[in-house]
């Protein structure tokens, strides 16, 4: 028997963490946390595996909806082994000493949460057992009533560097988690294949742009030029461009897109900033380059000229030497720079702020995504008119709906378990699959309600 249990990010996009009972091993598959909430709200419910068995974690990618509850995790379960892609751990060594600091400014009260040390996030990076993609290896818990182990294997999602799918198997079963994956190629990273898709009985898929239509996407190519057009009348009329980035991923993918627009002659030549962790991780985008599916290998990211924005106190520069900044977060969440920004950038004729990722609808990089110059809207608590351009792109590191019923196709599975992603998103995928796959059982998973696959 096998049970799945959603812990948090079944019907949401955030703090991703699916619980696996395969013949007594129990298995996470991610540990992530909520960025739109505090506390002990941004966690995945671990009260759901008080009786359930714990002994392993597979992280599919570094991004914090997806690895940032681990520290709070190995407080209650210390003796859970955890293991990821080579590049995944590398990140994390990154992103969750940030995340820390991050946490100690925030003063979690410790009647809720216990906040962890970097001492802490040395120890449990280094515990992380690293493994190559496709390369197949055995588990087995402490209460396995199964005579055969189970077998995982990791392969390239082509969402940003170190990202997987997870294909879990024993016996004549093959569990298919999609993870984040992406099958269209982005500046650096390369699509996922879906070669080892083949023959699932159970398919955890994601369904983020599920109710995004297609055709608003556009390829990679074409978005760059027509981000460049919009740039080249803000630039030339003297401004500055806001695009508010994560650090980890899309700020690798909209940086190494400028350089090569502006070194084809199609963007106007200017100033780029950036600054926080974003230049740690673009580090390990380099040294990585060589041995992961990468399309720009001869590209050394810290060798674009770039301006550390932290070191300018008065936002009045931009003004005085007009460039594009990329900031995080992508999603313009409260206390980051992309925040602090935004409102500044809301007030000056001669800007623009172009989101480029995805956005949350409660978040207020929705708000600005979806208002447009002379509109009133509600941001930093007050009623804010929008005096710069607002532009919108698509530079997806997720999977297009087409592309998600493609692996429905490939992987022609009995089960699918939808994830992470709205309700309005989900019902479009679900709708599509049942449409053209009646025999196939299909779940949308709800937070703490058990499945039996």
């Amino acid at each position: 028997m096998i049970k799945f249990i959603p812990l948090g990010g079944a019907n949401e996009v955030g703090a991703s963490c699916f619980y696996l009972n395969i013949e007594g091993t129990g298995i996470l598959l991610d540990c992530g946390t909520n960025p739109r909430k505090k506390g002990k709200d941004s966690l995945p419910n671990f009260s759901l595996l008080k009786t359930e068995p714990l002994d392993f974690v597979l992280i599919s990618h570094a991004h914090q909806d997806h690895i940032g509850a681990l520290p709070f995790l190995v407080q209650e379960f210390p003796h859970a082994i955890i293991y990821s892609t080579y590049q995944t751990k590398e990140i994390a060594d990154i992103t969750l000493h940030n995340a820390a600091n991050i946490l100690a400014q925030e003063n979690i009260e410790q009647s809720e949460l216990r906040n962890y040390t970097h001492e802490e996030i040395d120890f449990l990076v280094k515990s992380i057992r690293d493994v190559n993609y496709n390369q197949q290896f055995e588990i087995e818990g402490l209460l396995h009533h199964s005579s055969e182990k189970i077998r995982i294997t990791f392969v390239d999602a082509g969402h940003i560097l170190g990202s997987s799918s997870i294909i879990i198997e024993i016996g004549n079963e093959k569990i298919i988690y999609t993870g984040d994956i992406n099958l269209s190629n982005q500046s650096l990273m390369i699509g996922a294949a879906l070669e080892n898709f083949k023959k699932a009985t159970t398919l955890i898929l994601e369904t983020t742009y599920g109710a995004t239509d297609s055709h608003k996407l556009g390829s990679w190519e074409s978005e760059a030029k027509r981000l460049a057009k919009h740039a080249n009348k803000i630039l030339h009329n003297g401004g500055s461009i806001l695009i508010p980035v994560f650090a980890l991923g899309k700020t690798q993918e909209i940086l190494s897109t400028l350089f090569s627009l502006m070194n084809k002659k199609i963007l106007t030549e200017t100033l780029i900033y950036t600054g926080g962790v974003s230049k740690e991780i673009s580090n390990v985008y380099d040294r990585n380059r060589f041995v992961v599916n990468y399309s720009q290998k001869d590209l050394v990211l810290r060798n674009i000229p770039q301006i550390n924005f932290n070191e300018i106190d008065d936002l009045n520069y931009f003004r005085k030497n007009p460039g594009i900044v990329l900031a995080s977060s992508g999603m313009i969440l409260p206390g980051t720079p992309s925040y602090k920004f935004s409102k500044y950038w809301l007030n000056q004729k001669t800007f623009a702020i172009f989101i480029v990722g995805y956005v949350d609808e409660e978040s207020p990089g929705y708000k600005i995504s979806s208002s447009k110059k002379g509109d009133e809207i509600i941001f930093d608590d007050n009623i804010q008119k929008v005096h710069c351009d607002i532009e919108r792109f698509y530079f997806p590191s997720h999977a297009k709906r087409e592309e998600l019923l493609k692996i429905v196709d490939k992987s022609n599975p009995q089960k699918i378990i939808l994830v992470h992603g709205e309700e309005e998103a989900q019902n479009w995928i679900g709708e599509k699959i049942l449409s053209k796959h009646k025999s196939i059982k299909l779940y949308s998973a709800e937070n703490g309600k058990s499945i039996e696959i």
